[in-house]
């Protein structure tokens, strides 16, 4: 069998934020148009989970989020269109939930976010054509079901930080 790379799922961090039983989301710019999702983002080199999921949050909301549970892993996949066609992604995802802070002001947002917002449940549901992945639903649903794992589950070997 031949080894694709482009099969690799891309590892991607979000943060689950309740606050009075509505949720923290972003509206973003993508190559599909303006979607919603979590504050969520891809893995980089250097940094654990916990760390990924903090810095998305923040650049992307300006909020300092505290993770508290793992929601979830959740494996997913899309086509995107490009220039010479589709392109088939994974993507594997790593839900927390936790709390934020206020929203710093004078902080920008990451290039790409329009704006941040708080939707309950309904409106949640209501704009499902509008999330960015099937995911952004899904985990909150498992939040709401209760779904919580220690965040010591998730390990980060020293070598990721040296």
């Amino acid at each position: 069998m031949r080894f694709d790379p482009s099969a690799r799922p891309r590892v991607t961090v979000a943060a689950i934020v309740e606050q009075d039983g509505r949720f923290l989301l972003v509206e973003e710019q993508t190559a599909g148009g303006l979607r919603l999702n979590q504050p969520a983002g891809h893995l980089e080199v250097g940094e654990s989970p916990l760390q990924g999921a903090v810095r998305e949050a923040l650049e992307e909301t300006g909020r300092v989020f505290v993770p508290t549970g793992l929601v979830g892993v959740y494996l997913s996949r899309s086509k995107r269109q490009t220039a010479s066609g589709h392109q088939d992604e994974s993507y594997l995802r790593l839900a927390f939930c936790g709390e934020v802070s206020a929203a710093d002001p004078g902080r920008a947002l990451d290039e790409g976010i329009e704006r941040t917002l708080w939707m309950d449940l309904d409106a949640l549901r209501a704009s499902a054509s509008r999330h960015r992945s099937p995911l952004v639903l899904r985990c909150v649903e498992d939040y709401l079901r209760g779904q919580r794992y220690p965040l010591e589950l998730i390990a980060t070997d020293p070598s990721v930080f040296g």
